[in-house]
C-alpha cells in the first residue's frame, strides 16, 4: 500500500493557474488557438497549458474499468434471483441511497478507499461498521431514520449530484453536520475535542472529517448556490408529511449581529434595544412552531416589505389552501391586509398604535381546552373598520390582571374568541424556538467571513440630511431661546419710560438682532434641506457599503440546523405517549439520550444499537418504547443495506423486574 500511494510534492493535475486564467484559456480554445500561441499570451510554458487542457490531438485509449465485485458463476447465472419477501420490498423502496462497494476488509483501516479517493475512483466512502462496544453518543443515531425520512439525502444528491471524488463525499459530509448539530458540536473546530475514531464509528468511518475538511466540503456545497432550492424542496416535503399543521403560519424575523469590520446595515435588536450592525433572517414556522422555511432580507428590510415575498413562497408550498399568517406588530399595516386577504390569506396580528379602551365590564371570560390543554382569557370581541372603512376585520381585546388591554386583529370571522387570542399569543412558541436556537444550536455563529457584491442601486436616507436636521435641531433650539428672552424683556419693559415699541427694539436691539440671524440661518438650513433627495443610492455614499457578508454557506448551515431540530421535535411527539413530562423534560431526555453510550453490532443485514441504560428506570423505559416506535419504521442507514435496530439495557435495580426489549415479529426478520 505505501508503494501505491503517491509521493510528496505538487500532486499530479493539480491547478497552478488561476480561474480567472482558466477562463480566458478556455475562450481562446474555442477561438482555435494553439497551445503554444495560448502559453505565449499568458507568459507561462506550453506544459503548462497541456497539462490543463491537454494534447493537441490525444490518442485513443482503451479504458479498463475497475470492478468492485466478483463476477457470479455459470451456475449462479443459471439460477434465477430469490424472490423478495414484502418487508424486504418495502425496505428497498424506502431506501433512497444508492448501495455501493468497497474493497477495505477491516472497518478499522480504511487505507484502500482512501486510496482510491485519492485516485479519483469513488465519490463518497462506504460506511462499514465494527463490531464495537461503549462507543461514546451512540444514542444520537436515534435521530437517523428522522433524518432520512426527511428526505434531505435523496434531495441533496438530486441537486449537488456530487462534490468530487473524495473519501467524505456529499452524503458523509451532510450526515456529520446534522449529528453535530445534534450533539451540540456547534462549530467545526469543536471537533477538535473530540476523539476521532470513537465519532468516526457511528458513521461507518475509521475517523470523523476533521475541521478543515469540513470547512472545505461547506464552501464547495455553497458555490453551486443551491441552498435556497434545497431549502424550498425540503418545505415542500413537510407541508406533504405535515399538512394538518400548515392552517396557521407564524412568520417572524431574527436579527444575527455582526461584531465584525465590515460596514453593514443597522437592524434594531429587540432583545439588547439597540441598533447595531446585523443581518435579518425571516423564519416561517408551522402550528406546532416547528421551522419550515427561512429567507435572509436584503439589507435588513422590514417585515412589511418582506410579507409579499413571504406570502408568494407559501402559496408555491401549499397551493391553493387558505392560510392564516400570524405576526406581530412589525407587519402592521392595513393597505398589506387588503393585499394579503386578495390573494387568498387571512391575517392575525397585534393592533399598532392608540386605540379606545374597552370598559372592563363589556369583557367576558372564556375557557376553552386548545391543543390539549386548558386556557382562559377576559376576552372583549367587536368589529372595526381601516381605510377609511373599505376594510372590515374583527378585534379581540384581552383584558390581563393588572388591568392592561391587549388588542388582537383578525379576518378570521370563523373563530371562536378565545381560539383567536389563544392563537395569537402561541407566536411566542417562535420566540422560545428562536432562544432555543441560539443557545443549543448556535444559530448566530458566524460560518464564513466571505463577502460577495450587494446592490449598488440600492437607496438609503440621505447622510446629507441627517446632518442636515441635526442641524435645524440646534438652530431651532437657539431661535426658541432666543424668543423666550425677547418676550421676557418685552414683559418687564417699563411702560413709563419706553411706552413705544420704537423705543423697546432701540432699547433690546442686541437680542433683536441675534434672533433676526438666527431666523435667517434656520432659513437657509431648511432650504438647503428641501434641495436634497430623501434617499440616494448606496455607491454615492460609500464604497465599503457596496459588499454585504456571503449567504450561501449561512444558509446552508441553518438548513441542515433546521432539518436537525425537526428530527428532534419529531422524536419529541414519539416521546409523548411514555414520558409523563415530556413538555417540561422532553428535549433534555433527548439530549441525555443522544450523548449516552451503547454498542454497535452487525447482525445479517441489521445494524443494531444497543444503549445503555439512562439516569433513571423510568427514562430508561421510554428510551425504551422510543427504539420500539423506531424499530417499526425499518429505515436503513444512508449509504447501506443495513437496517437499523435500536434496543436499550434494562436498569439493573434489585427487587424491581423492567421488561427488556421485544423482539421483532417474525414476519419483520429475514433470513
Amino acid at each position: 500500500m505505501v508503494e501505491l500511494a503517491r509521493g510528496s510534492g505538487w500532486r499530479l493535475g493539480r491547478r497552478r493557474i488561476k480561474a480567472k486564467r482558466l477562463r480566458i484559456i478556455e475562450r481562446c480554445k474555442a477561438e482555435g488557438m494553439s497551445n503554444r500561441e495560448i502559453a505565449r499570451c499568458l507568459g507561462v510554458t506550453e506544459n503548462a497549458i497541456r497539462k490543463l487542457v491537454g494534447p493537441e490531438d490525444p490518442p485513443i485509449q482503451e479504458v479498463i474499468p475497475l470492478t468492485l465485485s466478483a463476477a457470479p458463476s455459470p451456475e449462479e447465472e443459471k439460477e434465477p434471483p430469490p424472490m423478495q419477501t414484502e418487508p424486504a420490498a418495502q425496505k428497498m423502496a424506502s431506501h433512497e441511497e444508492p448501495t455501493l462497494m468497497s474493497l477495505d476488509v477491516d472497518p478499522l483501516d480504511r487505507s484502500f478507499d482512501r486510496l482510491l479517493a485519492c485516485f479519483g475512483l469513488i465519490d463518497d466512502a462506504v460506511p462499514l461498521f465494527a463490531d464495537s462496544a461503549d462507543v461514546p453518543c451512540a444514542g444520537v443515531l436515534l435521530a437517523v431514520p428522522l433524518l432520512v425520512h426527511s428526505g434531505i439525502f435523496g434531495l441533496a444528491r438530486k441537486l449537488y449530484g456530487s462534490i468530487g471524488p473524495a473519501f467524505y463525499g456529499l452524503r458523509t459530509t451532510l450526515l456529520v453536520l446534522m449529528l453535530m448539530a445534534l450533539l451540540r458540536v456547534k462549530r467545526p473546530e469543536w471537533l477538535k475535542k473530540r476523539e476521532p475514531e470513537s465519532m468516526g464509528r457511528l458513521l461507518g468511518l475509521d475517523r470523523v472529517p476533521e475541521m478543515k475538511t469540513l470547512r472545505r466540503k461547506l464552501a464547495r456545497l455553497a458555490a453551486c448556490h443551491r441552498a435556497e432550492q434545497l431549502g424550498a424542496e425540503l418545505a415542500r416535503r413537510r407541508v406533504e408529511q405535515r399538512g394538518q399543521t400548515m392552517g396557521f403560519l407564524y412568520v417572524d424575523g431574527h436579527v444575527r449581529v455582526y461584531h465584525g469590520k465590515r460596514s453593514l446595515p443597522k437592524a434594531h435588536v429587540a432583545r439588547m434595544r439597540l441598533s447595531l450592525p446585523a443581518t435579518t433572517d425571516y423564519w416561517i414556522n408551522d402550528q406546532a412552531g416547528d421551522p419550515l422555511f427561512v429567507i435572509t432580507a436584503k439589507a435588513n428590510a422590514g417585515l412589511v416589505k418582506m410579507l409579499p415575498r413571504v406570502t408568494r413562497e407559501i402559496r408555491d408550498l401549499v397551493g391553493d389552501r387558505r392560510v392564516t399568517m400570524v405576526f406581530d406588530r412589525g407587519g402592521w399595516s392595513p393597505k398589506l391586509f387588503k393585499k394579503l386577504i386578495e390573494d387568498g390569506f387571512d391575517v392575525l396580528t397585534y393592533r399598532k398604535g392608540k386605540c379606545r379602551r374597552v370598559s372592563e365590564q363589556r369583557f367576558v371570560k372564556r375557557r376553552a381546552r386548545l391543543d390539549g390543554r386548558w386556557v382562559s382569557y377576559q376576552l372583549h370581541d367587536q368589529p372595526v373598520r381601516f381605510l377609511k372603512g373599505t376594510l372590515r376585520l374583527r378585534q379581540v381585546t384581552r383584558l390581563s390582571d393588572d388591568g392592561h388591554q391587549t388588542q388582537v386583529v383578525t379576518s378570521r370571522w370563523d373563530l371562536r374568541d378565545i381560539e383567536v387570542a389563544y392563537r395569537m399569543f402561541e407566536r411566542w412558541r417562535q420566540e422560545n424556538f428562536f432562544k432555543y436556537m441560539r443557545e443549543e444550536y448556535l444559530l448566530d455563529a458566524l460560518i464564513d467571513y466571505q463577502v460577495e457584491p450587494d446592490d449598488p442601486t440600492r437607496t438609503v436616507p440621505n447622510p446629507e440630511r441627517k446632518e442636515l436636521d441635526k442641524q435645524i435641531r440646534m438652530a431651532r433650539t437657539d431661535v426658541t431661546k432666543l424668543e423666550q428672552a425677547y418676550g421676557a424683556a418685552a414683559h418687564d419693559n417699563p411702560e413709563e419710560q419706553r411706552p413705544t415699541m420704537r423705543g423697546f427694539k432701540i432699547a433690546h436691539g442686541k437680542i433683536g438682532k441675534q434672533l433676526r440671524v438666527a431666523r435667517e440661518r434656520l432659513a437657509d438650513l431648511v432650504a438647503k434641506r428641501r434641495s436634497l433627495s430623501v434617499r440616494v443610492q448606496i455607491r454615492d455614499v460609500s464604497e465599503d457599503a457596496v459588499i454585504k457578508l456571503a449567504t450561501e454557506r449561512k444558509h446552508l448551515s441553518d438548513i441542515l440546523k433546521m432539518v436537525a431540530y425537526q428530527a428532534e421535535s419529531d422524536l419529541l411527539s414519539l416521546l409523548h405517549p411514555h414520558y409523563a413530562r415530556a413538555n417540561e423534560e422532553g428535549r433534555t431526555l433527548l439530549h441525555e439520550i443522544f450523548a449516552s453510550q451503547g454498542g454497535l453490532e452487525v447482525v445479517g443485514d441489521e445494524l443494531r444499537v444497543t444503549l445503555s441504560p439512562l439516569s433513571s428506570p423510568h427514562r430508561t423505559l421510554a428510551a425504551n418504547a422510543l427504539c420500539e416506535h423506531l424499530n417499526q419504521t425499518q429505515t436503513t442507514f444512508p449509504g447501506t443495506s443495513l437496517w437499523l435496530h435500536f434496543v436499550v439495557q434494562p436498569p439493573r435495580v434489585r427487587g424491581m423486574a423492567f421488561p427488556g426489549p421485544r423482539p421483532l415479529p417474525p414476519s419483520d426478520r429475514t433470513d
